[in-house]
């Protein structure tokens, strides 16, 4: 795990093991707030060890930026803090979260260590603010990535903990792309300092326009080509070839994902756009 000092009481974690999957923690004189867990038991009890013994405040709130398993899994390992989320992390968590342990746990044993611990304060509309010392934390409904997102802003330091409403290659399978790329408009307007995103690596003052438009970029060029192969006569065979560099992105890495995941928001949008054009696809076409 991979650990840095943002600013004062702030700090972000990357999973070494999953994906750069990215946590964080703001610490107070007494307590302290993590934003999400890392995907892996070992790697969430590294972090709280971290913050508890080595910072020397305990954890008093979690909170979920949406309801996936990398972010949430490690609840269970800060018992007595409450867990916050956006209300439809909570609802998602109950209704995926059972079936998908337990495949977790056959797959790999290390996930027999975790229980499911679902959010106890959740909000809808509006924002929901928290402060801890010196820093107030802004809770946003940022959607797009999924029905549930939300960021945390550190309102003083303008560094805003994203969760997976912003990715080094955005994602969509789970959510919707105009969503999605409306919400990274309305970060890049913030007037951040940093951008801490739900994988991956921190985002600088300096590199978040950039970021931002090869994000819209890339979420508009990818619908541009699998609409483009949808019309075709061989429409599977086009589809093979869009790959992340045609769309406008490169040197993406997210642990050696990176190309799996443009793979599915290929066959994604596929299957989205085909539905809305009235175009059957069968594997003889």
């Amino acid at each position: 795990m991979q650990r840095e000092r943002i600013s004062e009481n702030v700090y972000w974690f990357q999973s070494e093991i999953y994906a750069q999957v990215t946590a964080g923690a703001i610490t107070g004189p007494q307590w302290a707030v993590v934003i999400d867990t890392l995907a892996t038991p070992e790697e969430t009890l590294t972090m709280r060890s971290f913050i508890e013994e080595t910072l020397g405040v305990p954890v008093r709130y979690v909170i979920n930026t949406h309801h996936h398993a990398d972010h949430t899994w490690g609840n269970c390992f800060f018992p007595g803090a409450t867990v916050i989320s956006h209300a439809l992390c909570r609802e998602l968590m109950e209704l995926r979260g059972p079936a998908s342990l337990e495949s977790a746990r056959r797959q790999n044993p290390a996930f027999r260590q975790v229980k499911l611990v679902y959010p106890h304060l959740t909000f809808e509309g509006g924002d929901l603010s928290l402060r801890i010392g010196k820093k107030n934390l802004i809770l946003t409904h940022t959607p797009g990535h999924s029905r549930d997102g939300i960021s945390v802003l550190v309102e003083e330091d303008r560094v805003l903990f994203a969760g997976d409403a912003f990715l080094p290659l955005p994602y969509v399978v789970d959510g919707d792309p105009d969503v999605l790329s409306e919400t990274i408009r309305k970060i890049g307007k913030m007037g951040l300092e940093n951008i801490i995103q739900g994988h991956g690596d921190i985002i600088l003052r300096g590199e978040i326009d950039d970021a931002v438009q090869e994000n819209l970029n890339y979420l508009n060029n990818v619908r541009k080509a699998v609409r483009a192969a949808v019309r075709r006569k061989n429409p599977l065979e086009v589809l093979s070839t869009i790959d992340i560099e045609s769309c406008g992105k490169s040197r993406v890495y997210l642990g050696g994902l990176a190309e799996e995941l443009h793979k599915r928001n290929v066959r994604f949008l596929f299957k989205q756009i085909a539905a809305e054009e009235g175009v059957v696809i069968t594997p003889a076409d």
